[in-house]
Order: C-alpha cells, then sequence, then structure tokens
C-alpha cells in the first residue's frame, strides 16, 4: 500500500473510532473539506468542528470498497452506516476523493447519497 493511501486508511480508522487526534494527524494544516451542498471548511479547526456532526452518536460502520490512486490523488468508495441521536440509523453510499501533500490530506470532497 502506498503512503498516500496508507495516511487514507489511518483516516478512515480514526472515523471509525471517533479518534480526533488520529483524524487530525493525517491532515495538512491548510486541509479544506467540502461536502458539497452541505459545508466548506478550511483548517484543521473548522474541520475538526464536522467530525461528528450535530444529530449523530456512536461510531460509523464504514466500509472501504475499493481506494485508487494517481500523482497525488487517492479516490476511496464505499458505505457508512451511522446512528442518528434521533433513533433511525443512516446508510449512505460515498466517494472520498484526496488531494495529497507530502502524505497529507489537503483537500478532502467528498460525495455522499442516503441509500434508503
Amino acid at each position: 500500500m502506498t503512503p498516500n493511501k496508507q495516511t487514507v486508511e489511518t483516516y478512515m480508522d480514526g472515523f471509525r473510532t471517533t479518534d480526533r487526534t488520529r483524524i487530525l494527524s493525517c491532515l495538512a494544516d491548510d486541509v479544506e473539506w467540502l461536502i458539497p451542498g452541505m459545508f466548506h471548511t478550511r483548517g484543521k479547526d473548522e474541520f475538526a468542528k464536522h467530525i461528528v456532526d450535530d444529530g449523530f452518536t456512536g461510531k460509523p460502520l464504514i466500509t472501504v470498497t475499493r481506494m485508487t490512486e494517481e500523482n497525488s490523488v487517492v479516490v476511496a468508495e464505499g458505505s457508512v452506516k451511522a446512528q442518528r441521536t434521533d433513533g433511525p440509523m443512516i446508510n449512505l453510499v460515498f466517494c472520498d476523493v484526496f488531494e495529497m501533500r507530502d502524505e497529507k490530506i489537503r483537500k478532502l470532497v467528498s460525495y455522499l447519497v442516503e441509500v434508503k
């Protein structure tokens, strides 16, 4: 596994265990995170505010089904099951596009679709 893919895997493991320190260790200081239609953050402090968003609790079940890399871009596809604070589980599929710099996540664009 390449160093960039290793960083993305560490990042995913951090979300699986809600380990903020582990997640933030994978990020460049000037990281950007965009979920189209939801938010666009800049910097680690802003990123950290979205590690567990309002309305969610517990540790999400994240399954990566494919990870590919070309140049300094890693694309991860998979699914997420997360517990909502109001009761029901939410099931999502995702495609995350990671732009890497020096084996750190410089920019992340997350495309999410709820599966009913």
